[in-house]
C-alpha cells in the first residue's frame, strides 16, 4: 500500500514525513524503521494490516491509569520501530526487520476486523502498542477512524517521534497517549536510542495543545538516566509544559536485549524518583514494574485519600465518584475516570 505523508524528489528519491527522522529514501531502500520502502519512487508501507500481536489487555498495562480505569483495551502491533533502543523490551518484534535482514512477519487483518474484535471483547479502547505505532501509521489511522465512529477510544503507546503532520492527521481520532520520555539528556537519546530528545518534547507539547490526554513513562536505568538533578528537570518539564495533571509512570528496568550489563533498578530508586515528581508539583506519580507497591495507587492530590488501589494491572478498589474524590470533591484528571 502507498504510504501517507511523504514527498517525491528527483532521481526517484522520497522524503518520508511520518516521523522526525524524516528519512531520505533512495529507490529500492527502506527508512530507519525498516518497514517503509521506496519502490520506484513511490513510498510503500510493508506492514499494512500485518499484525504480529493482538491481545485483550487491561488498560493499566499500557500503562494508562487515567483512561477508563479497569477497562479492557484491544491491543495491536506490527513489526518495526523507528528507534534502536538498546534496552527494548519487545525487541523480538520491534527490531525484527532490522535484526533479521528486513523480514516482515504478521497475519493479515483489516481495520474492520480489529474494531469488530474489540467490540466482541467488550474493549473500551484500541491500543496501538508493543512496537511503535507511528511506523504502522496508515493502518492505525484507518482503524482509529473506524473505531471513533463506533464510540471506541483510541490510544497510542509511543516514543513520541511522530512529526507534527502525522499527529495533526491522527488527532481527531486519538484520545490519549502514553509517551516515553526516556531520559532528560541528549546523550542518552543519541547513544541508547539513536534519536533526539527535543523531538519527543515537541510532540508532548503538541499533543497537549491539541487535546490528546497524555501520560508519560520513564524507564529508570541505573547509571544512565537516574541522576537526581536530571529527574528534577524532567519532572519540572512535565509540570511546566504539560501541566501538573499529567500522570508520570516511573518504571523499573530489567536487563534485556543489548543492555544486559546493568542491574535491575532498585525499588528505592523508583521511590526516590516518585518523590521528586511529587515535590515538583505533579498530582499523580506512579511506580511501575513493582507489583504491590503503594506507588501504584491513585491518591487524591487534594486530601491524600487513596482513590484507586492497584496490584499490578488489577484494580482492587476504586472510590472515585463521578470523576471526583468522594472526600474533598477534587476533580480527578483523565478520560472516563
Amino acid at each position: 500500500m502507498e504510504a501517507y505523508l511523504y514527498d517525491r524528489l528527483e532521481d526517484q528519491k522520497v522524503r518520508c514525513n511520518l516521523c522526525s527522522h524524516r528519512c531520505l529514501v533512495k529507490a529500492g531502500k527502506r527508512g530507519i524503521c525498516a518497514v517503509r520502502e521506496n519502490q520506484d519512487g513511490t513510498l510503500k508501507t510493508l506492514v499494512y494490516g500485518k499484525l504480529i500481536a493482538r491481545n485483550v489487555d487491561p488498560i493499566e498495562k499500557k500503562p494508562l491509569y487515567h483512561v477508563s480505569p479497569g477497562s479492557l483495551s484491544y491491543s495491536i502491533a506490527t513489526v518495526g520501530c523507528n528507534f534502536k533502543c538498546r534496552f527494548c523490551q519487545n525487541a523480538d518484534i520491534a527490531q525484527l526487520p532490522a535484526d533479521r535482514k528486513g523480514v516482515i512477519l504478521g497475519d493479515l487483518f483489516t481495520p474492520q476486523d480489529v474494531v469488530n474484535a474489540a467490540e466482541q471483547a467488550n474493549c473500551r479502547s484500541i491500543a496501538y502498542t508493543y512496537t511503535e505505532p507511528t511506523v504502522f501509521f496508515e493502518f492505525a489511522y484507518d482503524t482509529a477512524k473506524l473505531a471513533h465512529e463506533r464510540g471506541i477510544l483510541n490510544v497510542f503507546v509511543t516514543n513520541g517521534y511522530m512529526t507534527p503532520e502525522a499527529l495533526k492527521m491522527i488527532q481527531p481520532y486519538l484520545d490519549a497517549a502514553n509517551v516515553d520520555l526516556k531520559a532528560f539528556n541528549d546523550d542518552f537519546y543519541k547513544e541508547q536510542c539513536s534519536a533526539k530528545r527535543r523531538h519527543v518534547m515537541e510532540t508532548l507539547k503538541l499533543m497537549k495543545s491539541v487535546g490528546v490526554f497524555v501520560e508519560v513513562t520513564t524507564l529508570l536505568i541505573p547509571g544512565l538516566n537516574d541522576d537526581e538533578v536530571e529527574l528534577k528537570e524532567l519532572a519540572t518539564f512535565i509540570v511546566d509544559e504539560l501541566g501538573p495533571e499529567t500522570p508520570w509512570h516511573i518504571s523499573r528496568f530489567h536487563p534485556t536485549y543489548k543492555l544486559t550489563d546493568r542491574p535491575p533498578t532498585p525499588a528505592e530508586s523508583i521511590h526516590q524518583a516518585r518523590q521528586i515528581g511529587l515535590e515538583a508539583g505533579l498530582r499523580y506519580v506512579y511506580s511501575g514494574n513493582l507489583p504491590g507497591d503503594t506507588g501504584e495507587n491513585t491518591i487524591c492530590y487534594g486530601c491524600g485519600q487513596p482513590l484507586i488501589e492497584r496490584w499490578g494491572y488489577h484494580i482492587s478498589k476504586n472510590v472515585i465518584t463521578e470523576g471526583k474524590c468522594p472526600n474533598c470533591d477534587a476533580g480527578i484528571d483523565g478520560i472516563g475516570v
